[in-house]
Formats: C-alpha cells, sequence, structure tokens
C-alpha cells in the first residue's frame, strides 16, 4: 500500500485551493460546452451500500459494458478536470501498467484504468459537513443545492465524452444517505444495493480496518489519501455516517469493535429499508442484490442485475463473468458464539426488512 510522491503533492495542491479546482471544472465545462449540451444522462447506475458488500466486483463487471463508462483510478485527484486531466496523462507517458493488487489486500488487482469510486471528492466539495458525524449526512427530495447540481451533471457528461460512453456508473459507498437527492437530480436513475451477510459482512470489516489503521500508522500519507477521495470506512479516521439519528451514532462511537460495527450495518441497511418503504418508485429503481446468491448463483444474479440497470449483454457474457465470482478463501470469521450471538441480535430485524423488500 503505497502513495506516490508525485500524488501526495498534487492531492495536497487540490485540498489547499479547492475553490480554484471547481473554478478549472466550471472552466472545463465551457470549453468544452458544444460537446457537452449535445449528450443525455441516460439513467444513471448507481451501486451503493456498506463497504465491504461486494460493490467492486460489481462496479467491474458493470463497467465492462461498452455502453457503461465510470470514473478511473487515474481521475484521482484532479477528480474536478477529468478531461484535461486525462489529456495531460495520456501525453505524459504511455507505459501500460501491469495490474497489481489493490491496496485492501482482497485478490482484487487494478490498473489506473480500472473503474473506481472517485466522485466523492466532489460532493465533499459542495457538502463540507458531508462526512461529519454531528449532524446528519442525509440529501434528500428536499434538498436544494443549485450550485452543485449545475456542476455534478456537466461532471457526468464530461465522462460520457471522455470515455465515449452511453451510461454512467458510479461506485459510491455514501451514495446510500443521498439516494432521495439523487432520484430528484435523475428520476430515471437505477440503484444497486449489495447486502452481505452480517457475520461475514463484519470480519470483512474489521480485517480491513485493522489492516488500513496499520498501513496509515506507518505512512501518514495513506491516512491524507483516505481522507482526500472521501474513504472514512475504515482505518485511523474512521467515521459512522449519520442517517438522521443521533442517539444510533452515539451508539456506534460508544461500543466495542463487533458491536459497533453490527450496529453500523444496522444503521446503514436500516436507513435503506426506510427508503424504500416510504418510497414505491425509488423501491422500483433500487435492486437489493444478496451477495450470496451472486457467489452461489452468479448467472441468475448478473442476469438480474444488467435486466434492472436496462442493459443488454451477449448470451455469452454471463457465464464468463459468473466464472470470476467467489466467495472470499483468503480469510475465514474467527467470532466467538458469543459474538456472533451479539451480532444476529443487532442485525437480524434489519435483515429481515431488507430480505421482505429484496
Amino acid at each position: 500500500m503505497e502513495v506516490s510522491r508525485s500524488n501526495d503533492i498534487l492531492g495536497r495542491l487540490a485540498e489547499r485551493f479547492p475553490a480554484l479546482l471547481l473554478r478549472l471544472g466550471r472552466w472545463e465545462s465551457a470549453w468544452a460546452e458544444d460537446d457537452l449540451t449535445t449528450l443525455a444522462i441516460d439513467r444513471p447506475i448507481y451501486v451503493t451500500g456498506l463497504a465491504r458488500s461486494g460493490s467492486t466486483i460489481l462496479l467491474e463487471l458493470l463497467a465492462s459494458h461498452p455502453d457503461v463508462v465510470s470514473h478511473q483510478y487515474r481521475d484521482f485527484p484532479l477528480v474536478p478536470i477529468p478531461i484535461w486531466w486525462n489529456r495531460f496523462l495520456d501525453r505524459a507517458s504511455s507505459a501500460q501498467s501491469e495490474p497489481v493488487e489493490r491496496a485492501h489486500q482482497d485478490g482484487i488487482a487494478v490498473t489506473p484504468e480500472s473503474p473506481e469510486a472517485m466522485e466523492e471528492v466532489l460532493w465533499m466539495a459542495f457538502f463540507a459537513d458531508c462526512h461529519d458525524p454531528a449532524g446528519s449526512n442525509v440529501l434528500d427530495q428536499e434538498t436544494s443545492a443549485p450550485a452543485f447540481e449545475a456542476f455534478y451533471r456537466n461532471h457526468i457528461r464530461k465522462i460520457l465524452l471522455l470515455r465515449q460512453g452511453k451510461r454512467y456508473l458510479a461506485k459510491g459507498n455514501y451514495n446510500v444517505s443521498r439516494l432521495g437527492f439523487l432520484r430528484k437530480l435523475f428520476p430515471d436513475a437505477r440503484f444497486v444495493v449489495p447486502v452481505r451477510d452480517p457475520v461475514g459482512h463484519i470480519a470483512s470489516l474489521i480485517k480491513q480496518h485493522r489492516l488500513f489503521c496499520k498501513e496509515e500508522w506507518r505512512d501518514p500519507r495513506i491516512l491524507d489519501h483516505m481522507r482526500r477521495s472521501g474513504h472514512f470506512e475504515f482505518g485511523l479516521d474512521r467515521r459512522p455516517t449519520h442517517f438522521g439519528d443521533s442517539s444510533m451514532v452515539q451508539r456506534i462511537l460508544a461500543a466495542g469493535e463487533i458491536e459497533g460495527q453490527a450496529l453500523t450495518w444496522a444503521s446503514v441497511y436500516g436507513h435503506v429499508a426506510d427508503r424504500l418503504e416510504a418510497n414505491p418508485d425509488l423501491a422500483r429503481q433500487t435492486l437489493l442484490i444478496s451477495y450470496a446468491d451472486l457467489c452461489a448463483a452468479p448467472v441468475e444474479t448478473l442476469a438480474r442485475l444488467y435486466r434492472h440497470c436496462g442493459l443488454d449483454v451477449a448470451e455469452e457474457t454471463l457465464p464468463e463473468q459468473a466464472a470470476r465470482i467467489g466467495a472470499p478463501t483468503y480469510y475465514q470469521p474467527d467470532f466467538t458464539d458469543e459474538e456472533i450471538a451479539t451480532i444476529r441480535a443487532v442485525t437480524d430485524p434489519t435483515m429481515a426488512r431488507i430480505s421482505r423488500l429484496a
């Protein structure tokens, strides 16, 4: 797990001069206006949920569709100016990068051109408190942010233009707190929420938290990178998302590691259940994907995914993609019976609600 010197320097500059970077983003939009005005944002696809739920493999599979484009690792740190930044990168180096295992050490190999969650940089630039657990982080259909909305629509069009796509795809764990707002912006959006059994899910979260804490202690630049890219799911600056219930946030912060992660799971998916139960239209636009089903019956689950997103795939694509999917074998949960009982007691009521909505 390393952060290059150039990435760190550019990240520091972007962090120090956010207003300038947004101004450059607006200038880029004006420069490309003739091309951007011809592009329609058609049924954008949002993969969102709690980290370690299987969202990365879903992102990679969807992004491999010829009509679909997304952010890539190479877009960071100058995310607000994707066209100019990518043109610079193309001129600066023509060397092909070999795939390397990503920082999570979970067997997923990536290159700078791999799809990744990068748009959180934009949310943080416009919503300064979007990761502050002291107050609600929820953005809903009542939220009004004209400056962000104009910038964001143009940014999506720039990704479509840059990568010659028809459909925009974004993975973002924190978009789970913005379902209502995103649907207001894009009434035809498609949402995909992977759901993993809490025991295995929490084991994975704890493993990642320990890994990132260790690495961030070793190299503080990694912690800086995580903050700048909007990743607070694990590591030394881990923060719970505030879904409007201050008492739940306080319970998470006060709890031990296992119970705290169980409460986090219940908080995230409880919010999803709240939103889907209250809004039938949003529920119809949201596909809840069981991680267990994805591993046990990948062809059938992927067929549901592509139907929901409105994407046609060749007959041979599903079994080819299914061959990439499997339950993790590089670690196993080692909870005691008492710890498993604690996880189940906290998460079972929410899992029951999610199961009814699936």
